[in-house]
Parts: C-alpha cells; structure tokens; sequence
C-alpha cells in the first residue's frame, strides 16, 4: 500500500499585517512549506495558488467569506501532491526540495495594490507576494542553490507576472527559473464573437488598481488590460520560463470561449461539458484556438532558454494532480511526462526543449476532464481515466442534457395535446 500523501499546516505570516499584506477580509496571508532534506536542503520550489478572480465589487465581496478571500476559510492543513509531493516515485527532481505552496486570497494573482475604504476590501496581492518572499528568504531561500517559482492557473499567470523579480530577490549564482502551469489565458473572441475574458480582465484591473504594478516594458504600447494577458508579457521575460499548458484548456473553454452569457441558448452545454459531445463545427471552433494558441507562443519559444509542453488535451493544471504529472499512465510527448520534460528543461538535461502536440484528436494518452453538465465550476471536474468515478460521472455529463430535453419536449406536447382537448 502506498503511503499516504504528506499533510503540510497552514503557517499565517505574522508580520504581514504591519506591510498592510492582507487578504481581502484583511485577514493574515498564509502558506505551507514542507522542509527539504538532503541533497534538496538549498532548494526551494514556490507554487503559487491559483484559482480564479474577482472583477467588481459583487465578485469581490463574496470572494470575503471563502478560503480565495480570507485565511478564516482556508484548510488547516494541505495535502502535497505532484511537484509538491515529497516522494521520489511521484516527484523524481523536486522530491527533497523545500516545497512551498503560496495560499491565494488577493483576487488578482498576487498583483494588486488598492482598497474599498467603504466595504473594506483589501486589493494587496502585491504586498502579499513581498510579505511571503521575506518571509521565506529568512527561512533560507536567500542562500538557495537552485529555485524554481511555480503557480497553476490563475498562479501560473501570477508565475508570469513575477517572474523577474523572483530572479531579483536571489542572488546572482542561484540557478533561478519560472513554471506557468495553464497560466496562457488568451485574449480570444468567444462563440458569440465577444471578448468575455478580456471583460473580465479589465474588471480586475479596474477594480483592482493594476495598472500601476505592470509591465512597463507593456504599458509603453499596450493598454494595461492587455497587459495582463501573458500572449504580451513571455517574449519579454528575462529569467528563463517553463509554459505547461493543454491547447484546449477546459478553463478557458468553460469561462471565456464559450461562458453561459456568450451561449444564453446553452448549444454549447454539452459540448463544454464533454467534448465528445461537440460536433464538427464545435471542434473547428477549439483548432482555431489552438492556433492562436501557438501564435501567442512562437516568439517565446525561439529562445533556447525558455521551455514548452503544450499538449492537445481538454484539461487545466498538470503539476499539481498526480495522475497529470508523474504517474504510469501520465499524459506523454515525445515519449516523456510532464514532471521529465519539466526536470529535463530545469536541469538542462536536454536542450531546446519544445514539446508541442499535434492538433487533437491525435494524442492517446491524455486525461482529459468531463464536468457535470447540472453543475458548475473546475472543482466538479473528473478524469474519466480514474474507473471508480467516470462511470457515474461521464453518464451524468452524457445523458443528463438530453434527459432534461426529452423531458422538456414531453411536457410540451402534453400541454399542447391538454390545449387542443379543451378547445374541441
């Protein structure tokens, strides 16, 4: 039997308080870090938080009362699971580093700098990230030889944003690198020719007063909403930048190509439930993202120093999920997994690492995600690749549509048939 998964505390930065580094509640900000030990005792691995946004101040508000807001709702202990794990037969490179995991309650991906005097909401994203690099640079980071700053999703676009200035914090003969694990959000028109996620990112940067802690390498030429998009901030990143990301990310299939107010009809439902539920102009639809996919990460990716691994699965975040990172049957290209591609780029075992998957349907060994059509929202997806699970859940995302819809029909005909009796 395998044994369990390390259970790491939640440890609150006591000192954050004073920087003004507060969640949005303006609660203490918090991470949890499992110490390295052997060869790994210098090492330190960040992974940033991720999950989701607030854009206005509804959003925000609500985001007050959840772990995403506060460190009253967070879990007390996590467990450490793919690049965070600390065994070697899950993890081979990072197994013994000092891994921490960056809890995320900002709403902005670490980047904010403003407050809501009359709701009292906190927008510190950014002292938070100053507070949390202190703190772990004087539990040693600051004499790290190797260090690597990680993040998944929305911690994947917060990996991009400071990127540089992790490099900055460390000195100079630390091997300093970045990792953005489905962390490429496109600025792509949805299915009703809209441009919901850049709706959605202005509302963030509006909200949240970001445009003063941007890129100004960007700001120069770009306004500061698309400078929060990474398609315009990679090709100018100086520290070497690993992008992990699927060519059909299901995230951004669920919450920016097609979202329910760009489908009000909900034709895509199904389709962005399960994508073997999509026909043939639906799968058109995601090649056309995919290829503006590989145009956001051509210049990027002529830089010897930079890595990817794009992969054409209908999936979101691959480092933190065992099944996705290193497992016997984890997604591959060009014969390796994500955890020995990512090692082989961090470690300079190969050169010129790009792993870029042929368009869909071609890759065989992906573990792609099925949602809940009755429900919504990235925490209810499954891997249908786990058997005990995907029966219950394929069926639910696979019939339950077109048993509301036979159901629907029957009921109007039955009105129709009760109409027509009491009119004759």
């Amino acid at each position: 039997m395998a044994p369990e998964d390390a259970m790491v505390p939640l440890t609150l930065i006591q000192g954050a308080g004073s920087k003004g580094a507060v969640c949005l509640d303006g609660t203490l900000p918090g991470y949890h870090l499992d110490r390295g030990f052997g060869s790994g005792a210098k090492n330190w691995l960040i992974q940033l938080e991720g999950g989701g946004w607030c854009n206005n101040h509804r959003t925000c508000v609500y985001r007050k009362t959840s772990r995403r807001g506060s460190s009253n709702f967070m879990e007390k202990t996590l467990p450490f699971t793919g690049i965070l794990s600390n065994k070697p037969p899950e993890n081979p490179d990072f197994f013994n580093w000092n891994r921490v995991k960056l809890r995320y309650c900002d709403g902005a991906s670490f980047a904010g700098d403003s407050q809501d005097e009359s709701s009292q909401i906190f927008y510190r994203g950014q002292r938070i990230w100053q507070a949390a690099m202190e703190e772990f640079l004087s539990l040693g980071m600051k004499g790290a030889n190797q260090a690597l700053l990680s993040g998944c999703s929305a911690g994947g676009l917060a990996s991009i944003l400071h990127c540089d200035e992790f490099r900055e914090l460390l000195p100079s003969s630390t091997k300093v690198k970045c990792l953005s694990d489905a962390g490429m959000f496109l600025d792509a028109v949805d299915v009703s020719g809209g441009h919901s996620l850049r709706n959605m990112f202005q509302g963030i940067v509006t909200v949240q007063n970001l445009q003063k802690g941007l890129s100004s390498t960007c700001t120069n030429h770009l306004d500061p909403t698309s400078c929060f998009f990474p398609q315009n901030l990679v090709s100018d990143i100086k520290t070497p930048m690993f992008l992990l990301n699927t060519a059909y990310d299901s995230w951004q299939i669920q919450e920016s190509l097609a979202p329910p107010t760009a489908d009000p009809g909900g034709i895509w439902k199904a389709c962005k439930s399960d994508h073997s539920q999509c026909n043939s102009s639906q799968i058109q639809f995601f090649q056309d993202f995919r290829n503006q996919m590989m145009f956001a990460v051509n210049s990027f990716s002529k830089s010897d120093q930079n890595g990817l691994f794009i992969n054409s699965c209908f999936a979101h975040c691959q480092t933190e999920r065992q099944d996705t990172w290193f497992a016997q049957d984890s997604p591959q290209l060009n014969g390796k997994r994500v955890a020995e591609t990512v090692g082989d780029w961090y470690f300079d075992r190969a050169k010129n690492i790009k792993a870029i998957d042929c368009a869909y349907p071609c890759d065989k060994t992906c573990h792609n995600l099925i949602f809940d059509v009755n429900q919504t929202g990235v925490d209810r997806s499954v891997d249908p690749k786990a058997a005990e699970i995907s029966a219950s859940s394929s069926s639910s995302s696979r019939f339950c549509f077109p048993l509301f819809r036979a159901s629907l029909v029957s009921l109007v005909l039955t009105t129709i048939i009760l109409i027509l009796g009491f009119l004759a």
